[in-house]
């Protein structure tokens, strides 16, 4: 039997056959093409991805990390992502290209994979905004008198800019998070649990996305459903609340598509909605129809922000408001991604442009004991096209359609 030192660090795993993807090679060879240029560009060697959303955008493949590194080398010849021996073949089934695999026999098998791969580049490139210090560390011992720099900003920046093929996908998410939205409204009901509606509207979602990529993964998608005090903040976990004629309630459906999020945000109300609380509500789909006309191409995030700003104030509201308006779609989740240069705040003024995909999301939340206590949330996508913007949700807001009464 052989000694746990005799095994090998680094191996070559494939098992089955490749898996379709929701991508094309054409889709993820373009991405690459883009990627290679800027390395051309920055005279970077190889590259090499850790975050979920870089690795997903330029490999179609969604790794879970269990606390294991992963990663993804790209050279000017080759892509190859490095992965952990837990997961056996998955990996080079779902992912585009081939893999290399690192096994546990060893610590810090992972940077003898990535150093193998990288070879002897002078430049590389990594993350900043992913990598940590102890990576950075371990990595430069591995590639001994390589220099690293940033990708993290360039590659974000390529992410901005959303492809036929992922606004296909993107459009069918915000098709499926109607239909989350209208399954929770199903099942609201006096005396229903949070966690039941939030089920009810998931498993809807998850029967959808698999109808309609049923050779795809099926992960991640769910539903933060909340009511009365739980509106506070917008990502407030379900809990086992019991729900109650007059109770604020924010609906929240989030689809996973191939790693990509859509999402569908609604303020509702049970029954009823006292005076104050209808006031309020009407500022913030106010403050939303206005920011959905202001998205179009040319316009800057920064002066989006300070226009929406200004309705609030009028109200009295502005300081109730707890976050920016918007945000840019892709490759993200609630655990990994964000396009920082795409948001609709006062200190992002990048200018929108066709093929920029971004919410409208304006919420003002006013603490327990004022009148009209609660989260008020409105969240749609729109895609940037040449002359306007079209808005890919269809699911009502406001209170002439979402009192529910039963």
């Amino acid at each position: 039997m052989k000694n746990h030192r005799e095994l090998k660090n680094i191996i070559t795993i494939h098992n089955g056959d490749k898996a379709p993807r929701v991508f094309s090679d054409v889709e993820i060879e373009g991405r690459l093409a883009r990627l290679r240029a800027h390395m051309t560009e920055a005279d970077i060697e190889a590259v090499l991805f850790t975050s979920y959303h870089n690795i997903n955008y330029f490999n179609d493949f969604v790794y879970c990390s269990f606390g294991r590194p992963y990663g993804l080398v790209v050279t000017r010849d080759k892509s190859i992502a490095i992965v952990a021996n837990i997961d056996f073949g998955q990996p080079w089934r779902r992912g585009y290209g081939d893999t290399v695999t690192y096994t546990d026999w060893q610590r810090d098998n992972y940077f003898r994979a990535v150093a193998q791969e990288i070879g002897k580049a002078r430049r590389v490139g990594v993350e900043f905004d992913h990598m940590n210090l102890d990576a950075h560390r371990k990595l430069g011992e591995a590639l001994g008198s390589a220099e690293i720099v940033d990708v993290g900003q360039a590659t974000m920046a390529m992410r901005m800019f959303k492809s036929d093929e992922e606004q296909v996908v993107i459009r069918h998410g915000a098709r499926v998070a109607d239909i989350g939205g209208a399954a929770c409204v199903e099942a609201i009901a006096e005396g229903a649990p949070e966690h039941e509606v939030a089920l009810h509207s998931t498993r809807a979602m998850v029967r959808e996305i698999a109808a309609t990529y049923p050779q795809s993964d099926l992960m991640d998608t769910w539903t933060w459903f909340q009511s009365g005090l739980n509106t506070d903040g917008a990502h407030n976990p379900v809990t086992t609340r019991k729900l109650v004629k007059g109770d604020i309630l924010s609906l929240n459906c989030f689809p996973m598509i191939s790693g990509y999020y859509t999402a569908l945000e609604r303020t509702l109300f049970l029954d009823h909605a006292d005076d104050r609380s209808l006031e309020l509500w009407e500022v913030n789909v106010k403050v939303h129809r206005r920011g959905l006309e202001l998205i179009r191409p040319g316009a800057v995030c920064s002066d989006i922000a300070a226009e929406l700003n200004e309705i609030y104030a009028e109200h009295g509201l502005l300081q109730y408001r707890t976050f920016g308006y918007g945000h840019s779609f892709g490759t993200l989740s609630h655990y990994y991604g964000r396009e920082a240069g795409l948001e609709l705040r006062e200190d992002i003024d990048t200018v929108l442009a066709p093929n920029m995909v971004v919410s409208m999301e304006p919420m003002i939340t006013l603490p327990l004991g004022e009148p009209g206590a609660g989260g008020y949330r409105e969240h749609d996508i729109l895609i940037v096209g040449q002359d306007s913007a079209e808005n890919i949700t269809k699911f009502p807001f406001g209170p002439e359609r979402n009192i529910v009464r039963k």
